[in-house]
């Protein structure tokens, strides 16, 4: 796990914390919203991802020595300095479970703390669910089209950094089975999966002798590259050669892999030289830039694969790159806040809250979400927060709520969750939504409303900051 400090903020988050702190402020509470406004990849949903690091980096989060003697160089003042020498993050946290499903403009979590705490942990906080969110709906995409095959994140080489890290751990929340991630894999408890680079095969003074020293070395283990020469013509006989010789030791060959050509002829090709040779256990496995449509075509052609290597699509999260998720203050020392905008969209919502996953009698999802106030107990219609005119009734209904306390008191409240429960979660979540909303082309809109009771609250804080500068 990487070991995160509290100068994992932002520039501008200290120098409000300074003067909060001056002024006599740093006990005044704060609630913030974190949600986003567009959904990745023109998609209609997102996966949820990123929760329980940021809960574990969350109790942890202090300035050290050397952090502290930094921001005295950078001129903060020495009385702030003291307070941050005791700093930690004390407050409550609401948050929907990990793994499921997100759509725009929802309270996906609310921090509650101080308005110096809950300044501060913004940077980390948006960093880290920002990203992983991103990656593991990628990851969903592609277990979309893939089915039941077996998908390896193969992106660490071409990450963002160290941001590689957290996408394989998204990675595998999203449905993929393994990844090349050594640390990510210890850390995480992934299966770690890897074959051979071509260097290994050209560092030979032939590919049978390359294929042969790996055969001896890994017989438990063993998959060819065989396009490093030629695929057909080189690569496939000498596989085929070196899998007979394992068969006669008892062993097998695991697998081939095909990292450039025209993949689905190629992989339909090897299929009919590895089962003519008797060699039908062999599976077929595919990289070289990979993503849902890539593979959603392959598939199409009915190209035999069994395995693929997906890489710098997945883990770079293309072509969307970020997820625009924010996090916005919604009441301050006990006053609701509000932001207002010329444009509609980047209106904020006021108050604690509450968000209810609608679900008709029978439990099946209805397509809808409702954004309350906390202490609601009736909600009869909601609407759409940026076109009002447009509501939908909603009695009759089962109003299951999503936001629950996740942390009190800056500690972890509940047992924490393995990354395969989050992924088994967030297979059960993604099975719910109805197909409409899965579809890459053109998916049917996922409604989000705020009830009658925040509409007017909304409207009443509009009215009042209305013209003020």
């Amino acid at each position: 796990m990487i070991d995160f400090s509290a100068t994992y903020t932002d520039q501008y988050q200290l120098a409000m914390a300074q003067v909060y702190f001056e002024n006599g402020q740093k006990d005044h509470t704060a609630v913030f919203d974190y949600y986003f406004r567009k959904l990745p990849f023109d998609g209609g949903y997102a996966i949820f991802a990123g929760l329980e690091n940021i809960l574990e980096i969350l109790e942890n989060f202090r300035f050290n020595k050397e952090d502290l003697e930094y921001l005295k160089n950078q001129g903060f003042p020495n009385g702030f300095l003291d307070y941050l020498k005791d700093f930690k993050f004390r407050g409550s946290i609401y948050s929907t479970k990990e793994g499921d499903l997100l759509f725009p403009n929802s309270p996906v979590l609310q921090v509650e703390a101080n308005i110096i705490e809950a300044q501060i942990v913004e940077t980390i906080l948006l960093n880290m669910l920002n990203f992983q969110t991103l990656i593991a709906t990628k990851a969903s995409r592609i277990r979309l089209v893939a089915g039941t095959r077996t998908l390896l994140d193969f992106g660490l080489r071409r990450a963002h950094g160290p941001g590689g890290y957290y996408a394989s751990r998204a990675a595998v929340l999203g449905g993929f089975n393994g990844t090349s991630n050594v640390v990510a894999g210890k850390d995480f408890d992934i299966p770690v999966a890897g074959t051979m680079a071509h260097s290994f095969v050209q560092s030979y003074d032939d590919e049978i002798t390359a294929f042969r020293a790996f055969a001896n070395g890994r017989p438990k283990d063993c998959v060819f590259l065989v396009d490093t020469y030629n695929t057909l013509l080189s690569g496939l006989p000498n596989a085929i050669k070196v899998g007979k010789e394992m068969e006669e030791k008892g062993q097998r060959l695991a697998g081939i892999r095909l990292d450039s050509g025209d993949l689905a002829y190629l992989a339909k090709e090897s299929r009919k030289m590895l089962d003519n040779a008797g060699l039908n256990y062999v599976k077929i496995a595919a990289s070289n830039q990979l993503d849902e449509y890539v593979i959603k075509s392959l598939l199409e052609q009915q190209a035999p694969i069994d395995v693929f290597g997906v890489g710098t699509n997945l883990v770079t999260g293309n072509p969307d790159a970020a997820l625009d998720g924010v996090y916005k203050l919604s009441v301050s020392n006990g006053k609701p806040r509000l932001k207002i905008s010329e444009s509609i969209a980047k209106v904020t919502i006021p108050h604690k809250k509450q968000v209810y996953r609608l679900k008709n009698p029978a439990g099946e999802l209805i397509g809808a979400d409702a954004i309350a106030m906390r202490d609601e107990t009736e909600i009869n219609r909601i609407y759409d927060p940026q076109e009002p005119l447009k509501s939908l009734v909603i009695e009759n209904l089962i109003m299951e709520p999503l936001l629950h306390p996740v942390m009190e008191n800056g500690k972890r409240i509940g047992v924490k969750r393995s990354l395969g429960e989050i992924a088994q979660y967030a297979v059960k979540c993604l099975e719910s939504l109805p197909v409409e909303y899965k579809r890459f082309r053109n998916p049917h809109i996922y409604k989000v409303g705020i009830s009658s009771k925040l509409k007017a609250e909304r409207e009443k804080l509009l009215q009042k900051y209305k013209g003020r500068s």
